[in-house]
């Protein structure tokens, strides 16, 4: 007499049921939202008359929840994955804790700081010498303070 041995599994919580099809709720679920969703854009492009451009924008439109229904890795759904990955991404993203100093950035600043330095110097020196070449010494006030000096002396 023959027998059919059938593997069973020892961890039972892996195991899905199947309600209709041998599909599980959330595939039943997932299929028939795509099915809402192809069909009819299917049907309204389809009137345009390119048999090709309606099945490949009901395929689009169709596929992210065939993706929604079938992955699965470590026992999670693919919007596991997706929430985790928009909530790294964008919501809260990495502090870098560690960053190295780029050492040619500092000599940049350093360097522009020496340019900045010498430019300020090197305008005061001119400023100075022009004083000095037109009257010999460098000028009390303007015009105005010199008239104010010279009245309170004649008072």
């Amino acid at each position: 007499m023959l027998t059919a041995q059938v593997p069973v599994p020892c961890d039972l919580s892996r195991v899905k049921t199947k309600i209709f099809f041998n599909l599980t709720k959330r595939q039943l679920i997932c299929f028939s939202l795509a099915a809402c969703i192809g069909l009819p854009v299917f049907f309204l492009v389809k009137k345009t008359g390119n048999v090709t451009l309606a099945s490949a924008c009901m395929i689009i439109l169709m596929m992210p929840f065939f993706l929604l229904a079938l992955y699965e890795k470590d026992r999670k759904p693919l919007e596991f994955y997706l929430k985790n990955f928009i909530r790294q991404r964008f919501q809260r993203p990495a502090v870098r804790i560690y960053q190295t100093d780029n050492y040619y950035r500092i000599l940049m600043r350093e360097y522009q700081a020496k340019k900045e330095v010498s430019e300020i110097v090197l305008n005061a020196e001119k400023r100075k010498r022009t004083y000095t070449v037109f009257s010999g010494t460098k000028p009390e006030g303007t015009e105005k303070s010199r008239r104010n000096s010279e009245k309170g002396a004649g008072q």
